[in-house]
């Protein structure tokens, strides 16, 4: 499983998140099949919605994450949860894009720069926190940034990076930090930390020479006395259910119910996160519909 913490300088002016999240999305890229660039989107946004489920103050809580800009991928979700744990998808999986100039994916072209980043957050109790802001570059990290900025009015930098080997796509590292400027901070601090930022490598860079997520949250906080918060190991982890999916179907029309059997008297329903494809007879079929429609 991957791993991430959370510190906090000593007079607690500033938070930092830092995640290896290199299995994450590895599992995601095996689940749906993204080609390179679908992998690198997923990613990054599987990579930050880990980071802000875990910054979540109550157990049992999820944050849900939606980018749509207009660019071939369609929509990219990604869900998390208190401890970081997370699951994904993006709507056209396969779509393949010429490399930038500098050789690097092109995830702002492929995620568009025409719509919003959505954030929902639910705490089980109540109706969930929306907020939305329209998209500034589709690379994710920016837009996580922008997000708060403008929606939470907390400084924050958002660092996410997804490396796709040319060769094999299936082999992937990835990470990132998360650091917020919190109340108390003085000028001195932010100019020290935003030094410190702009002299760092990018993630994948940091992570592909050995350095630790710990090491990546001292660079960055370097000249600041710094203490872990916590740890938690985290994956990608789907929560669906037959009991699950049976609910959902328990909504539809009883003849709707009835009508999704096939000819051989089956009907299924596929995760669209983790894949798994649910089966359900006609009986089984039929007594959805009837305990549904018998309150």
């Amino acid at each position: 499983m991957d791993r991430i913490i959370r510190c906090i300088t000593s007079n607690g002016s500033i938070m930092a998140a830092a995640i290896d999240s290199t299995y994450i999305v590895a599992t995601a890229q095996q689940i749906h099949g993204t080609s390179a660039v679908a992998t690198a989107a997923l990613g990054r946004l599987l990579t930050g919605a880990s980071m802000m489920g875990s910054m979540l103050k109550k157990k049992g809580a999820s944050i849900t994450l939606k980018i749509k800009g207009g660019g071939p991928l369609g929509a990219v979700i990604a869900i998390a949860d208190s401890d970081g744990n997370c699951r994904g998808y993006v709507d056209n999986p396969t779509v393949e894009l010429p490399l930038k100039p500098n050789g690097k994916l092109d995830v702002g072209k492929a995620v568009g720069k025409d719509g919003l980043l959505g954030v929902m957050r639910d705490f089980g109790e109540g109706r969930p926190y929306v907020g939305q802001v329209e998209i500034t570059s589709g690379e994710i990290a920016e837009d996580i940034t922008n997000y708060y900025a403008v929606s939470e009015q907390i400084p924050t930098v958002c660092a996410l990076g997804v490396l796709v080997d040319k060769a094999d796509i299936s082999k992937v590292l990835a990470g990132g930090l998360l650091i917020q400027i919190l109340p108390g901070a003085d000028q001195a601090e932010i100019d020290k930390l935003e030094k410190n930022i702009s002299e760092m490598e990018p993630v994948t860079s940091m992570l592909a020479s050995g350095m630790s997520i710990e090491d990546i949250c001292k660079t960055a906080l370097k000249g600041f006395e710094m203490e872990i918060l916590d740890e938690f190991k985290v994956g990608y982890a789907c929560n669906c259910s037959k009991e699950r999916v049976e609910r959902a179907l328990a909504t539809l029309k009883s003849e709707d119910i009835l009508s999704l059997a096939d000819e051989k008297g089956f009907a299924e329903a596929k995760c669209q996160y983790c894949n798994h494809t649910y089966q359900f007879s006609k009986q089984e079929l039929k007594a959805i519909a009837e305990a549904a429609h018998s309150k």
